[in-house]
């Protein structure tokens, strides 16, 4: 149950579900999270304790508009290339190593189509950047650990701020996205054949890039 609670939770975290906005129908919800609704039903009444919902008779459950969402808009807003650079340094090899572990083949399947298209035409910055943010995602939600998954989308959601992307656009070139575009279909191959030692050598390789990138803009 607290898995379950933790799970939605962590989807508010990361904004799929925004604060004052209503939660799916119990239905939709319970088939989402493939569980029981009686056991989703146990989950929100636990949620409603904790002030994390409100439950209006007759309209569903909303998301409680006094969670301190204009506090994590302003650390998403403060943090910079290189606070991003060490939180992913310390969140991605971790999600490569329990995606491996613990990811569904449905997953696996969701994985190759990024790489797909990823390598099916040419991308500019920003386009490759979206792709790159949507395979680290779908490893988050692979690992099975929804307090993983909503750290990581606080990540994506702070290199989004407007001095980051500009950043990342810069240092986006063609020939690094060609390179990028090997070193995926490499990271996929490892995820796909649960070769840990060499999709954490992957992810490495990518950190380091970035980090040659940011000594290139000093």
């Amino acid at each position: 149950m607290q898995a379950l609670v933790e799970q939605i939770t962590a989807r508010i975290a990361a904004g799929e579900y925004p604060a004052g906005e209503r939660l799916p129908a119990e239905r939709q919800l319970a088939a989402r999270l493939s569980v029981a609704r009686n056991t989703l039903r146990e989950a929100l009444d636990i949620m409603q304790r904790r002030g994390l919902i409100k439950r209006r008779a007759g309209a569903g459950s909303y998301v409680a508009a006094d969670i301190d969402a204009p506090a994590l808009q302003q650390v998403e807003a403060m943090a910079g290339p290189v606070h991003l650079h060490v939180m992913r340094g310390i969140l991605e090899p971790e999600m490569a190593r329990l995606a491996i572990l613990n990811m569904s083949p449905a997953i696996i399947a969701q994985l190759a189509g990024i790489i797909d298209k990823m390598n099916g035409e040419k991308h500019e910055a920003a386009s490759f950047a979206r792709l790159e943010d949507a395979f680290h995602v779908k490893l988050a939600e692979g690992t099975g650990n929804p307090l993983l998954q909503g750290c990581y989308q606080f990540v994506v959601r702070a290199r989004q701020q407007p001095f980051n992307a500009a950043m990342l656009e810069r240092q986006m070139t063609p020939a690094r996205i060609d390179r990028l575009q090997r070193g995926y279909k490499t990271l996929f191959s490892a995820l796909a054949a649960r070769d840990i030692g060499e999709a954490t050598a992957q992810v490495q390789a990518f950190l380091l890039e970035e980090q040659q990138a940011f000594m290139q803009e000093d």
